[in-house]
């Protein structure tokens, strides 16, 4: 979908204020709420805003530790696999991958120990053939999309 500047402007706003209510964002858009309000369904049902609740911190809910578990699954058992993950609740992502594994997790556990646990529940997944795990030391570019917003509102005003 291809969005515009007002658009850009909306997903700006909705980036960095999230807590902002509609009339107020149409007031500083300086459009109308019904118009601002088409816009925002027409993003949601295009998919380019997915979500509207809280963004959550793993580590300040008790799981500091974050892991990058590459799976690789037995032939034909993709799909079983990934259902499976996700009865997982430390398992906050996955993603079928190319390379090296089939699956990559983006996994968060209490401790090393229970980064071992979580592993082991892995393993012993029906299909699952092997796992590689990288912990991460300390995150350096936060999930962010705001820079993504930006440049979309340049190459829309060009």
């Amino acid at each position: 979908m291809a969005v515009d500047e007002l658009d850009t402007r909306i997903l700006r706003l909705l980036l960095e204020q999230p807590r902002t209510s509609v009339r107020e964002y149409a007031r500083i858009l300086g459009v109308a709420r019904g118009t601002l309000q088409a816009r925002l369904d027409r993003m949601e049902r295009e998919g380019v805003i997915t979500g509207t609740g809280p963004s959550l911190s793993p580590a300040a809910l008790g799981h500091p530790v974050l892991a990058f578990v590459h799976i690789e699954v037995t032939q034909g058992h993709l799909d079983d696999v990934g259902e499976a993950l996700a009865t997982v609740p430390e398992i906050v992502e996955a993603f079928s991958i190319t390379g090296g594994g089939d699956l990559l997790t983006r996994v968060v556990a209490r401790d090393a120990g229970h980064l071992e646990d979580v592993i082991q529940k892995l393993i012993s997944l029906p299909g699952v053939v092997r796992t590689r795990t990288e912990v991460a030391l300390r995150e350096r570019v936060p999930h962010r999309l705001l820079p993504l917003v930006e440049s979309i509102a340049r190459t829309a005003r060009k």
